[in-house]
């Protein structure tokens, strides 16, 4: 599997979730970038999150979004020698 741009921004949408608070939601406004927008469209296809325009994780996307945190937080540690 490559990572391809609608990938890429699916991720980042994801990454932007605070897992910290169930009750706290995304909103990506008609004036977002387009990208974004498509992006937001296609998590709720698959049933990530709740609503075409961000609103909440479903558990599926829960799972989703702690692992890619995880991966990016993996990723930005710095070696130290």
């Amino acid at each position: 599997m490559s990572l391809t741009p609608e990938l890429v921004a699916e991720l980042e949408i994801l990454a932007l979730f605070n897992l910290d608070s169930s009750q706290e939601g995304l909103k990506i406004h008609q004036t977002a970038a387009p990208k974004a927008i498509a992006a937001a469209q296609r998590l709720y296809e698959k049933e990530l999150i709740d609503q075409p325009d961000g609103g909440y994780l479903t558990s599926l996307g829960r799972d989703a979004a702690q692992n890619i945190q995880t991966v990016l937080t993996i990723l930005s540690v710095q070696e130290t020698a």
